[in-house]
């Protein structure tokens, strides 16, 4: 009786050994489930095109082609679920909403465009995600940080972007190169606006005379009037708070109207393949947000983005969201699971080795970017920036 209780005991042992191990290989060959939310249409659509779809396609890519993320109970490979926000705060609220409750989601990466980040963010943090904003410029980072533990924010600040942009303005300006007369615009949405209103006071205080000052609404099509009129306040610089369809509709527009300014500056998007691709050289001398400091290591990362994509990345947004998918990917793989709670502590536990730089986020904020790019002979080079060295020297914009 004791025997075949023990032969009992040992075939049920092995049993169970042989079935865990079974069940162990099944999870360890179960999906992360990835959420993407971003606008594939709408006027933001051509902007996440090119910055925010193909980044989280190349990673994981390269994630399942190295055999998954490296967790405590094995390699996992990654499934992505993107649903399309259109350019509505409401419909990336309702997507988020969905990832989190019915799709189950492991990781839900942060939407794209400020607004968009902001109105979710009191989603991310009900469920417990950590929200990893690469595509959000705010100055009120420090409140929403405090407000939401797990919210970090890799673009830097409105008066970063602004502050720097006048900086360089002012520089050529001493300078004697530009006049003070200023022309302003702005897309009326809370990324323009918020640019728009730290802008301002700068530009006072540094001794510019603003000539023009207008906001247009979100995917206005016809700039022609609002650069007519920059045109006639006859300004010896001009910037623009613009987003991708604007940036492209009122460079077009100052090209047609032979705006005559030595200094030209427009927002998000001036640093894609695709703005020097439509204006060619009359894109040398534009200024913008954004940036690089060229590298073997960062031309390699644009060599796998287009074999693997099929899209020339930007010199700006591409390599920080490819950065920003590192620091994810040491996280979890640090942690060992897809422990949410844990993931966030990590981030503000650690620094990073990324594409850009070593990143350190502990304060829930990237503290090194450049924040002023310029194309200089086919090239958007790095100007100027937060903590960034190399810069290159500002050149005048001469004529379309």
């Amino acid at each position: 009786m004791q025997k075949r209780t023990f032969l009992q005991l040992t075939v049920g042992a092995a049993l169970a050994a042989t079935l865990g191990l079974g069940i162990g290989a099944a999870q360890a060959q179960k999906p992360v489930i990835i959420g993407v939310v971003g606008p594939k249409t709408g006027p933001l659509a051509g902007g996440a095109a090119i910055t925010h779809f193909p980044n989280f396609r190349l990673w994981a890519h390269e994630i399942n082609e190295a055999g998954g993320l490296k967790l405590k109970e094995g390699r996992r490979k990654v499934k992505l679920i993107e649903y399309d926000d259109r350019t509505n705060p409401g419909e990336t609220i309702k997507a988020v909403q969905r990832l989190a409750t019915q799709d189950k989601a492991d990781f839900i990466m942060a939407p794209y465009g400020t607004g968009f980040n902001l109105a979710t963010a009191p989603i991310f943090a009900k469920h417990g995600y950590p929200q990893i904003a690469q595509a959000a410029v705010t100055d009120k980072v420090d409140d929403l940080t405090k407000r939401f533990p797990n919210l970090f924010f890799f673009q830097g600040t409105t008066t970063q972007y602004a502050s720097t942009a006048v900086n360089v303005l002012k520089k050529l300006m001493d300078e004697g190169k530009i006049g003070k007369r200023v022309a302003v615009v702005n897309v009326g949405d809370t990324f323009g606006i918020e640019l728009a209103n730290a802008a301002r006071p700068l530009f006072k205080a540094a001794g510019f005379e603003i000539v023009y000052d207008k906001s247009y609404p979100l995917g206005t099509q016809d700039l022609a009037p609002v650069i007519k009129a920059a045109k006639a306040a006859k300004p010896d610089a001009f910037v623009a708070w613009s987003y991708p369809p604007d940036t492209f509709g009122l460079a077009e527009q100052a090209k047609i109207e032979n705006l005559q300014v030595k200094a030209y500056y427009s927002a998000v998007a001036t640093a894609f393949p695709g703005f020097i691709g439509k204006f060619g050289k009359s894109a040398e001398g534009i200024l913008g947000a954004g940036g690089i400091k060229d590298t073997p290591e960062l031309q390699a990362f644009y060599k796998r983005l287009k074999k693997v994509t099929g899209v020339d990345g930007d010199y700006w947004g591409n390599p920080v969201y490819y950065s920003m998918l590192q620091v994810i990917t040491q996280a979890i793989e640090g942690v060992g699971s897809m422990d949410r709670k844990a993931i966030a502590q990590y981030i503000k536990d650690h620094k990073f080795q990324t594409l850009i730089v070593e990143i350190d986020v502990r304060n829930q904020k990237l503290n090194w970017l450049w924040t002023v790019g310029q194309w200089q002979d086919g090239v958007f080079n790095g100007v100027a920036g937060v903590n960034v060295k190399g810069g290159k020297a500002v050149r005048l914009k001469k004529g379309w």
